[in-house]
């Protein structure tokens, strides 16, 4: 075989064979590019039936596209063989690697979040391997964790022992319901990746046996002996996961990839033990740069350029967010900086970053100063600075180089992708990007009077750059925020569908396009369509905080609270600063009995929105969400304090008056809370979907009077 040519491949060397097929490495012929062809053995797809399944399988596999999936470049036949070409990689697989001893904590977390990354691109796209083991993740150059032989698990057959071709090897990694031959779904390979993060922490599998029925008698009815006792120094919180990806019943383990991967990125999963072993380093996140952009400041000679400052950082910040391999500091937490004079390695303590980007915009007319330096937060050493004299209309080419040389600092070099995702602008008209920002920072502040401005702005945004598709879906938003919290009028439903359809028609590849789509028509009730919009907005943009956002309230309000709850978990690890998010985690956790959770929630939600009234001390919103959180919590006093104070500054405000509802609800006082609950919807708030499932409420449901008002309503 060595030196034949099959198609148009030259054979080189042989690599290793197992009872599927026989893998080599090979020239292409045609590209000039090494690969790796697997053959795969004529009996592992006997008969036309599994023949055909294999080969769609391994054509969906194919249309996978991410940086830990060994792409899959073609499926092909010579004489009667099938064979796959995908991309040689030079590594050496996590069964091989873990032959010394078992892999230090930080390294496993590393493999383990991208193997979750990994799956988390394939499930999204409707794939599951079946088949994850340790000799499947191949560990590249410089780190990087390749998952191998995706389209290839359906050609291993079930679990039957005549079908595993492959030995114990694949039995170990089994989950229960493979054993059982019964129907799996994605949360299969969730279990197959804990077995992993098992062996490779202690060195050893969690299920044994001489042979593969004794070892799926282990899978089904032994429980394995807990890492802490192999490996005593290991954290509880790396100990939690890997016990949880491997609960028996699926439906308790992680519901997917995606919750999976924000729970190893969570930083209770602490490494700096105090063990012999342990490294300085205090999250998993700290694997890839960091970075936080402070809002630029305004050394204009009227300071009236604040709006300006801040979108020129909000928008580096959006284009540093489409770089894989960066970590960026959500708006809200760098932003909660603005005007405070704080030395930058205190800043990068605070918000647990390598770097610190600055800045200060001076716009005279026409002409434009910007000045940006990076600055390293462990020693508070500039890494990088530039001082850009151009023109306003250059304005988006410097945020461009801005972006590009903080890649550059970081040394990562950016996929096509990427690039693209960097140089794209919403648009090059001048005069409709200081509209839009403008209307960006009415619209923060989420009030009535507020919202009506954001839409004036963006409307001028339109009429300056009628092609501006980000300025539409501001105006999608905006109305629906109307519609949702200040005026239930239909027409403001319809123009926010109206303008989300346009920002769709004029880009359909901007996620906050689809997540504005998807709010739209959530509000409509059309909700099958809203998840597909936010699925899309997120494929975009997985760092969109408002796709996890309007995600989470869609499913919140359709009673899918576990639903909710995974994607408020997805919000508040997008924005860890939001105290929205926060407050409606801890209420969905409450929801669901989860008490403990909804405990531990409800004192972060309480912590962040007093940090973020410090800072906006007259927004409503958060008084009023607030309010109702130190209710819940106990507090009684400070509850009413702050309902009293919003309802003083919008005393005709529906939420407000939902708002006490739900306060008086909690406190037990019944009478009352209909009461408010009758001026609410009086004053215009009449969303029913959100009444019948709020648990706030759950006090007066039996009461007469609440029956007959929801009775009411549409």
């Amino acid at each position: 075989m060595i030196g034949n040519i099959i198609s148009h491949y030259r054979i080189l060397e042989k690599l290793g064979e197992g009872g599927m097929g026989i893998i080599y490495r090979a020239e292409d012929l045609k590209l000039k590019r090494t690969v790796a062809l697997k053959f795969i053995r004529p009996h592992a797809i006997a008969g036309d039936e599994h023949r055909a399944r294999f080969i769609r399988e391994a054509q969906a596999a194919a249309a996978l596209d991410h940086p830990n999936i060994c792409t899959i470049y073609e499926i092909d036949e010579a004489e009667d063989q099938l064979f796959i070409s995908m991309p040689y990689i030079e590594g050496v697989d996590l069964k091989k690697k873990i032959i010394s001893g078992p892999m230090d904590f930080d390294a496993a977390l590393n493999v383990a979040i991208q193997v979750a990354q990994g799956l988390e691109a394939a499930h999204r796209a409707g794939v599951v391997h079946r088949d994850i083991k340790s000799s499947n993740i191949m560990v590249a150059g410089e780190g990087q964790v390749k998952i191998m032989d995706f389209g290839l698990a359906t050609i291993r057959g079930g679990p039957e022992i005549s079908k595993l071709t492959s030995g114990i090897g694949s039995a170990a990694y089994m989950s229960p319901e493979q054993a059982r031959d019964e129907a799996v779904d994605h949360r299969t390979d969730i279990w197959s990746l804990g077995v992993c993060l098992y062996e490779i922490l202690t060195g050893q599998l969690p299920f044994k046996g001489n042979y593969d029925a004794a070892v799926l008698y282990s899978v089904l009815n032994k429980e394995p002996v807990p890492v802490s006792e192999l490996r005593p120094s290991v954290p509880v919180g790396l100990e939690r996961v890997v016990e949880r990806a491997m609960a028996k019943d699926p439906d308790e383990r992680y519901q997917d990839a995606s919750e999976l991967l924000g729970q190893l990125r969570m930083p209770d999963i602490d490494i700096e033990v105090a063990k012999p072993e342990a490294r300085s380093r205090t999250s998993p996140e700290s694997l890839q740069p960091s970075i936080a952009v402070l809002p630029f400041t305004d050394v204009s000679v009227k300071k009236d350029q604040e709006y300006f400052c801040d979108g020129i950082g909000e928008e580096i910040i959006n284009a540093l967010a489409k770089v894989e391999g960066i970590r960026v500091v959500a708006r809200t937490s760098s932003f909660s900086f603005k005007g405070k004079i704080e030395d930058v390695r205190e800043i990068g303590r605070k918000l647990k970053v390598d770097s610190v980007l600055e800045g200060s915009v001076r716009k005279a007319g026409n002409k434009l100063r910007i000045t940006a330096q990076l600055t390293s937060a462990a020693d508070g050493y500039h890494v990088w600075s530039n001082q850009y004299d151009r023109e306003l209309e250059d304005v988006f080419a410097i945020q461009e180089e801005i972006a590009g040389n903080i890649v550059q600092a970081f040394r990562i070099d950016l996929s096509e992708k990427e690039k693209r995702a960097i140089e794209k602008v919403a648009t090059k008209n001048v005069q409709a990007y200081d509209f839009y920002l403008r209307g960006r920072e009415f619209f923060y502040l989420v009030d009535k009077v507020n919202l009506e401005n954001a839409i004036d702005m963006f409307s001028r945004a339109i009429k300056s750059d009628p092609k501006y598709a980000l300025a539409y879906a501001g105006i999608a938003d905006s109305y629906s925020f109307i519609y949702m919290y200040t005026d239930c009028n239909e027409a403001n439903l319809k123009k926010a569908l109206e303008a989300s359809e346009k920002a769709l028609e004029l880009d359909s590849e901007l996620a906050e396009a689809h997540a504005a789509r998807g709010l739209a028509v959530s509000l409509s009730k059309r909700y099958d369509e809203a998840e597909k919009e936010f699925e899309t907005a997120i494929r975009l943009n997985p760092k969109l905080f408002e796709a996890y956002y309007f995600y989470a309230r869609d499913s919140y309000t359709q009673g899918k609270l576990e639903e909710a709850a995974g994607l408020y978990e997805q919000a508040c690890r997008v924005n860890p600063d939001s105290y929205q998010a926060a407050v409606l985690l801890a209420q969905t956790y409450r929801g669901l009995k989860f008490t403990k959770k909804a405990e531990k929630a409800l004192e972060r939600s309480l912590a962040l929105v007093e940090k973020h009234l410090e800072l906006n001390p007259e927004d409503i919103r958060a008084l009023y969400m607030g309010a109702a959180a130190f209710v819940t919590a106990g507090n009684r006093e400070k509850g009413l304090e702050w309902a009293n104070r919003a309802l003083s500054l919008a005393p005709k405000d529906p939420v407000i008056l939902y708002a006490l509802t739900c306060i008086f609800s909690l406190l037990g006082e019944v009478e009352k809370s209909v009461d408010h609950l009758e001026k609410a919807l009086k004053a215009g708030f009449a969303h029913k979907k959100w009444i019948e499932i709020d648990s706030d409420l759950d006090a007066i449901r039996n009461h007469p009077r609440f029956k007959t008002i929801v009775s009411q309503l549409d």
